[in-house]
């Protein structure tokens, strides 16, 4: 199934704005994190499991363990965001 990732602040900086992505039927937000961090490279560092980060569901405010659905909107950032 596909989702849209986006990306905010530093993230944003290092990744772009979002991107598409292709997941499997069932996952969760932590199962995707850790399939973007396998990409390596900008990802790997970004998304590390050692940074703080906060996701979003559908703009919503989630954990990893929530269940992701088809055409859903992910969203990462840093706990704390400026404007």
């Amino acid at each position: 199934m596909q989702v849209q990732v986006r990306y905010f602040a530093s993230l944003r900086e290092a990744l772009g704005a979002g991107e598409a992505v292709e997941i499997e039927a069932g996952s969760n937000l932590g199962q995707l994190r850790d399939a973007l961090i396998a990409r390596g490279g900008a990802h790997a560092q970004a998304l590390a499991r050692g940074r703080a980060l906060r996701c979003a569901l559908n703009q919503v405010m989630a954990d990893e363990a929530t269940v992701i659905g088809d055409g859903a909107e992910i969203a990462f950032f840093p706990p704390v965001t400026g404007g």
